[in-house]
């Protein structure tokens, strides 16, 4: 297990003063209790929200991303502050891609695999698999680990001279549908499985568990709402 740095401890300070003060004033009333907003619990986080946008496999912003903010458990966002503590000493950092997952985005996901004809995004996310397969496969379900609030998609960056920020190559783009993006694919160079073993190794360090067909998702061990698929909006805004 790492251990916390100043940065890490006073981005715990940052999350606990947030929870608090939601609990105790009803700011933002619509996110329920236990729940904490990435950009406000992590500093340095990066984020690249692709289901607010049309950068995604459906190829239209998702039902329930309506404010562009990241939301996670507070257990899960303190791991995850852990793991962006320890990575920041060697320069580098995290960027999620999705965090928690309303029920109405899953259920659009799945709206949008059972229309077969709508393939304008085929060549981009999943060029050698049937969109009649995706169900099979395991890349769409009715129900997502994401819903249940402790699950986030993440790749690691570091930022060059210039401020530019730039991913480690993890030898796939997120949600790319294939087994090339299995973590453990043979597919993938030398320099690419390793940058994989990092992530999942910081990961694993803080108590998340890898999904074997994405290299990117990650599920907090211990989540707070194992049973609970919750529906809520990313509603709450920034001052």
């Amino acid at each position: 297990m790492f251990h916390f740095n100043h940065s890490t401890l006073a981005a715990a300070l940052v999350l606990f003063a947030f929870t608090a003060s939601a609990a105790e004033d009803g700011a933002d009333p619509d996110i329920p209790e236990g729940f904490a907003f990435l950009d406000e619990a992590i500093p340095g986080l990066e984020l690249d929200l692709r289901y607010t946008t049309n950068n995604n496999f459906v190829g239209a912003p998702i039902d329930g991303y309506e404010h562009g903010r990241a939301i996670l458990s507070v257990q899960a966002a303190e791991a995850l502050n852990r793991v962006q503590a320890y990575l920041e000493t060697f320069g580098l950092g995290l960027k999620v891609f999705d965090a928690y997952r309303p029920q109405r985005a899953v259920d659009h996901f799945v709206r949008w695999a059972a229309d077969l004809d709508d393939e304008r995004t085929k060549s981009r996310f999943y060029p050698e698999v049937p969109k009649s397969e995706l169900f099979e496969r395991g890349y769409i379900a009715e129900r997502s680990s994401h819903s249940r609030g402790s699950t986030v998609d993440v790749t690691i960056v570091f930022r060059t001279e210039d401020g530019s920020v730039v991913e480690l190559d993890m030898g796939s783009p997120y949600d790319y549908f294939d087994s090339i993006s299995w973590p453990d694919s043979s597919k993938v160079t030398p320099v690419q499985r390793a940058n994989r073993a990092l992530l999942q190794r910081v990961m694993q360090s803080e108590g998340f568990s890898h999904f074997p067909q994405e290299w990117w998702h990650f599920t907090l061990r211990d989540e707070p709402f194992p049973d609970t698929y919750f529906d809520f909006p990313d509603t709450g805004s920034r001052e």
